[in-house]
């Protein structure tokens, strides 16, 4: 009678270490859940942001391809033959230029 006594001691003991020892790896897993999750939405935040810059440099790039598209077709440098000459001359360019 002593020893079963004993025995389920035993048994009520490690039953209950087993308990918290589950009770402990559960909040782990979710803490480890709730990080993981906390880390995606901040992700997910920056690609929103990444995205919106993205947009917002495509649409200065146009602009600025357009603007210099524009500025070439005007731009008396660029049609300029002294433009071919191997060494610059201080007057080159300032003979390129309307007058």
């Amino acid at each position: 009678v002593f020893q079963s006594h004993e025995e389920d001691d035993r048994k009520v003991r490690r039953r209950e270490k087993n308990r918290v020892a589950a009770q402990r790896s559960r909040k782990k897993q979710t803490q480890k859940a709730d990080k993981l999750h906390e880390e995606y939405e901040s992700l997910e935040q920056e690609n929103t942001s990444l995205k919106r810059e993205i947009g917002k440099l495509t649409d200065e790039m146009k602009h600025l391809s357009e603007v210099l598209k524009d500025h070439e077709k005007i731009c008396p440098l660029l049609h300029c033959t002294m433009n071919f000459v191997t060494v610059p001359r201080p007057d080159a360019l300032t003979s390129c230029l309307p007058r």
